[in-house]
Order: structure tokens, then sequence, then C-alpha cells
């Protein structure tokens, strides 16, 4: 078995006028965007929160909409991972409006009265309606829509609108009448009930206690993408407020970074994509997520998110079932499922391509098992090769271990044999003349488990998936993006019994 090195050249990106830059910010700075917004000349924003929630907004939109400071050293010399945000419309073209073209402000004591309840499923859920429900009236009311809804969340609700979280002090607890968990799972395991007022309550367990993951799955549906940020994240910093998290936040030009490249994705808009692809192929990353709400019975839902070469995706729901094995501790798809979810993504492909993808790589956290793999054969054209590749990150880092003088550089592989090798998808980057990071660079584990496929060539495409993260301006991500989201899309897709029927709907409506 022989064992090499390799370096992965870094992958570089494509911006407009057909550009090619290593660094997201250097060429959306220098050359713009790849795509433009389909001929609109503005954003078209929709806000919502209280009324101070809006009010903040509103300066944060007229600040980001102008140059903000990059951030310095103790020496006062620029950081290059950290430069200065140039202002939206000098960055993307397309001009940002200093309000929302729709404004809706709640009532703060509205949203203490639903978060506060001392039934967390009930919190949540009450909290998660105010906001939709005021969205959908809008949408039923007007017939021009928002590209992007912005949620600004009062920091209330993310201290207590997730789960496991201190419940409100006594005193300002308001009190809940749904029924108890204990009982709702009663209710699901006797086959229901006669009376609607308790298939209610019953159901609200069905939702995830997390406010975040529960309004987005509430509104997939209604086809609406929310952007979500918290009062406090624009609070402007020159303002002598005390406040700890606000000193655990980004500088901000790096927080305009990442919020305007996330918001001008969202429009259905391209920062920028691969450079250099290979034509007709497509990366599914595969994610299983336990039901643990009271009418589980066991099952697990698996979802599929399809990546293309030019920055575009989908995400698909497969069924629920019991895929988690105990012999093994490790989920896997029956046949029939493996094929029926993948018949789903190559659909998807075809409806953009008009034809299936001539290579075809799973990306999963597993070793398929035969049937699982024969299933999502059955599914793939013949003339679509099939790789199956399993990434795990390594946290065993002993054998290697750089030196303080050698940091190891991003892209290093490590190859044994035909099928396995080792990836260092972060590392010390020359352009940013340092290494992102605080603890010895992990490297990802990659191994082609089935089908025939260039090891060193799929390194390759991981290290480039890395480089397509739209919800941040970062130079790379430590995952590809195929595994990057995946417990968060699951688990998005596991918020709400409604995802169960909603369409496969691109990826700017999970991240």
């Amino acid at each position: 078995m022989s064992i090499l090195t390799h370096r992965i050249a870094e992958p570089l990106l494509e911006f407009g006028h057909g550009q090619q830059m290593e660094a997201p910010k250097d060429g959306l700075f220098l050359f713009g965007p790849l795509e433009g917004p389909d001929g609109r000349s503005q954003v078209r924003l929709g806000v919502i929160g209280t009324e101070s929630g809006v009010g903040l907004s509103r300066r944060w939109l007229e600040r980001i909409s102008l140059h903000i400071p990059g951030k310095v050293d103790a020496k006062g010399k620029p950081v290059l991972w950290a430069p200065a945000w140039p202002g939206f419309e000098a960055c993307f073209g397309i001009a940002l409006p200093t309000r929302g073209m729709v404004e809706l402000a709640l009532k703060s004591g509205d949203i203490d009265h639903c978060i506060k309840k001392n039934n967390r499923a009930d919190a949540v859920r009450s909290t998660v309606l105010l906001f939709a429900d005021a969205i959908r009236a809008h949408i039923r009311a007007e017939e021009r829509r928002p590209d992007v809804w912005l949620v600004v969340v009062p920091d209330v609700v993310y201290r207590y609108g997730r789960p496991q979280v201190a419940p409100p002090p006594r005193d300002e607890r308001t009190p809940s009448d749904i029924t108890s968990f204990k009982d709702a799972k009663r209710f699901f395991q006797m086959g229901g009930d006669l009376f609607p007022d308790t298939v209610r309550d019953a159901e609200t367990y069905l939702f995830s206690s997390n406010f975040h993951h529960q309004l987005k799955a509430e509104l997939l549906q209604d086809g609406v993408v929310l952007q979500l940020i918290l009062e406090s994240t624009l609070v402007d910093r020159n303002l002598n407020i005390t406040n700890d998290r606000r000193r655990g936040l980004q500088d901000e030009a790096t927080v305009a970074w990442n919020f305007c490249t996330t918001l001008y994705f969202k429009m259905d808009a391209k920062p920028w994509a691969l450079a250099h692809v290979r034509p007709g192929v497509c990366y599914v990353g595969l994610v299983f997520k336990n039901d643990d709400t009271p009418a589980a019975t066991g099952e697990a839902c698996c979802a599929a998110q399809m990546f293309l070469n030019s920055g575009d995706g989908l995400v698909f729901r497969g069924a629920l079932g019991p895929w988690y094995s105990d012999e093994r501790k490790e989920y896997h798809l029956s046949r029939s499922a493996a094929a029926n979810l993948m018949t789903s993504v190559v659909e998807g492909y075809k409806l953009k391509h008009g034809k299936p993808p001539n290579q075809l790589f799973i990306h999963g956290r597993h070793r398929f098992s035969h049937d699982e793999w024969d299933g999502f054969c059955s599914a793939v054209p013949t003339e679509t090769q099939l790789v199956g590749v399993r990434i795990k990150q390594l946290d065993d880092v002993r054998l290697f271990r750089p030196s303080a003088s050698t940091p190891v550089l991003r892209g290093t592989a490590l190859t044994v044999g035909d099928w396995s090798g080792y990836l260092w998808a972060r590392g010390f980057v020359p352009r940013l003349a340092g290494y992102q990071g605080f603890e010895t660079p992990k490297p990802l584990t990659v191994d082609v488990t089935h089908g025939e496929g260039d090891i060193v060539e799929v390194l390759g495409d991981i290290l480039a998936l890395t480089k397509v993260n739209y919800n941040a301006c970062d130079f790379a991500s430590a995952l590809p993006v195929t595994l990057k989201f995946a417990d968060r899309v699951g688990e998005i897709l596991m918020a709400s019994p409604h995802t169960v029927t909603a369409p496969p709907l691109p990826f700017r409506h999970y991240i």
C-alpha cells in the first residue's frame, strides 16, 4: 500500500467579468459578483421585529450601504482576513434601501408574554406564530412580495427560544394551559382524541423548541426566504452599552461582509462560483435526524442536499423510517427508500439541466450498506457514474501534529492506497498570511467506499466545496458544503411536521 503526500492547489473562484481569485472578499471588492439578481435595481427587503428592532434595522441598512473600516491588529496594521467593507452597492452593484419595502412591527409585550411561558414547547410555538402569521397576513393582502424577510430577533427570544435552556425567572413566567409532554405522548400512543383542543395541544410538541429552526420550517411551504439577526448584533458599536454578548461579536466590517453576502445569495443571485469544475458533476450530502417528538416510534428522517458545480442546490426530504442500526451504530436506508430519495435527486438535476449528471458523488459520514447502495444505483441512469464517499473529521491529530515553526498548509493531503486519504481543509493560508484557528488543524479522513473515483480528484473536489459557503464570506470552511450544513438542514426539516409535504426547495431557504 503506497502512502503519498500531495499539495492540492487552492481552488479559484469566478466573479464578475470572468475574473478569478482565491478569496471571496478580494473577488467581490475588485470585480463584483458573478451574477446579478435578474435585472432588479435594488433589494426588495421585508423587515419584521419589535418597533425597536425595526428601528435598528434601518440604522443597520444605512450603515452597510457605506464604507466600514476593517480590523487592525495591536500595531495598527490591517488584518488581511478582516478587510474593510466597501458598501453594499459598491460591492454588488445593486442599491440597498435604508428601510424595508415592508416593515411589520410586533409588540414587545406580546413577544415577552409568549416566549416566557412556563412550557417551552408552547413558548416557542406561540412566538413563532406571532412572526409567521404576520408575514402570511401581508402575503395574503399584498401582491408585491419581498425577496427576503429580515427577522430582527429580540435577544429575549434568543435567550429562551432554544431547547435545554434555563427557564425565565419565576416572577417573569407567564402561564401555559396546554397539556404536558407526558400526556401528549400518551395521546399519540393511544391513537388520538375526540376533542380538538387536546389534538392541538398534543401537536404543539411535534414542533422543534428552537425558534430559528421552527420559524424557517414553518414558512417553507409559503416559499418565504428568511434572514434572522439578533437585535444586539445591530446595535451601534460606538454606543457605550454593557452587554455580555456584544463583547464576543465579530468586528463590524466582518459582520457586514457575512450579512450582505448571505442576503445577496438569498435574493437568488450568485456572489461567486467555482472557477474550474468538470461539467455535469453533482454532489449529494446525506444526513439523518432522529424524531424526538412524543409521536416518535424509533424513526429517523433522511435528507439529501444536492449541490451543483454552479453553486446552486436543492434540499430533498426522504421518508421517516427505522434507519438506525443498534448493531452497526450507524444509519442506513432501505433499498426502496434509497431509490426513492435518489430518484428525487436525479429528477431535480434533470429539471435544471435537461439531462442526468455525468458524475454523482454521494457524501456521507457512514459507509453505505449493500441494500442502500443498490437502491442508489437502481435510481441512477446507466450513463451516470456513481461514487460513494465517506468523510469524517479526525479527532486524534497526534500523528499529524506539526511543529510550531512549520504550520500545515491548507490543501495538504496524504493518500493511503487508491481509495483513502487525509485532507487538511484548514491550515496556513498564504493569501491571509496566517491560520484562522486556535487549535492544531485537524484533517478530514476521506474514503471512496463505492464506485470508481480517483482519490486525489475526490480530495480536490472536497477542498473546492469548502469555498461555496454563501452563509458567510470566509476564505473557506473546515468542511465541504455537502456536510457543513447537514445538521442544520436536518434540524429544520425535523422542526415542523409540515415539512413532510414541503416541495424540494433551493438551499437559500435553509441557510
